[in-house]
């Protein structure tokens, strides 16, 4: 169970509802239970009222700590005491994210943020490299130039420095833009990067549902139109796309191969017939000795050219 894809802290007590409302499904014992939260909405009633509710996992949006930075994208700097406050409440059962390629950051502020973050001892990190969307207060001031972002290949080398910081913790880098200790990884995230089921729920949210005997599958999305929703929160409501066996196996390579592991090879071969070395032998020959997320838009090229070819 994954509570987010916004700011559920914002709530703070109300988030109760829900809680209440989902341990009354019969049940009801999901193994991790995350919620996301932003450090500058965090209180000590907010996280009582998780755990008691069941939550045993917190994602926590840190993003940096440098205030320029922070400043650059609207955000408060994570307020340290927060942090505390998760550690304490949920100790070794957080996730912190951060982000790289931020306007002001260099090695040194990429460097720092990691030894702060470690030190309340997160069991798991996210690290991403920032990516402008559309529309957004921060594309503005890009195109207006009231900042500027790194180019490429320092944003490159900037996620290269935590990437080794955080392997030189004994983080294990388990998927593209993913670290944890003791094998503690997003379970949530491993479901859509195997292709397994998945079941969404409120505005905007999608699932999908696959059939593993014809390998194909069916994706719903509900609107994002908070209103729309409101007036008709039921599944007949969704938009749905049909999914042919083409695309879901194109899909799974895409989300298997940004793990370490790659693909789940029992339940690839169980929906498509064949393993994938007889789908794409060419490209799994000429990469078995590279580092397939370090560089993994040129591997899927090959991997879809040859699977085009292959038919």
């Amino acid at each position: 169970m994954y509570i987010g894809g916004g700011t559920p802290s914002v709530l703070q007590g109300k988030i109760k509802i829900l809680l209440d409302a989902l341990n009354e499904i019969p049940f009801f014992s999901p193994y991790e239970f995350t919620i996301e939260v932003n450090p500058e909405s965090v209180t000590e009633n907010f996280l009582n009222v998780c755990r008691e509710g069941g939550v045993n996992r917190l994602s926590l949006g840190v993003q940096t700590m440098h205030k320029a930075s922070c400043a650059s994208v609207n955000r408060l700097p994570a307020d340290e005491k927060n942090i505390s406050l998760v550690s304490e409440y949920f100790p070794d059962a957080f996730s912190a994210d951060l982000i790289t390629g931020l306007p002001f950051q260099n090695e040194k502020i990429i460097l720092e943020d990691i030894k702060r973050i470690l030190t309340f001892k997160p069991s798991h990190v996210s690290l991403y490299s920032l990516t402008i969307e559309e529309e957004t207060p921060l594309e503005g001031k890009i195109k207006n130039k009231k900042i500027v972002l790194p180019d490429a290949e320092k944003a490159d080398s900037l996620w290269l420095t935590g990437r080794d910081a955080l392997i030189n913790s004994s983080f294990e880098h388990y998927e593209i833009s993913n670290f944890s200790i003791n094998a503690r990884y997003c379970r949530h995230n491993m479901r859509y990067w195997k292709m397994q089921n998945w079941i969404g729920a409120g505005p905007s949210a999608s699932g999908t549902i696959i059939n593993d005997e014809t390998g194909t599958a069916s994706r719903y999305t509900y609107p994002s139109n908070l209103n729309e929703y409101l007036k008709k929160p039921d599944i007949k409501n969704a938009s749905f796309e049909e999914i042919n066996k083409q695309t879901l196996m194109r899909d799974t390579l895409l989300m298997g191969y940004r793990c370490k592991e790659g693909p789940d090879k029992i339940l690839f071969k169980k929906r498509f017939g064949s393993d994938i070395k007889e789908y794409i032998p060419e490209t799994i020959d000429r990469w078995k000795e590279k580092d397939k997320m370090l560089f993994l838009n040129q591997f899927l090229t090959d991997a879809f050219k040859e699977l085009d070819k292959n038919g």
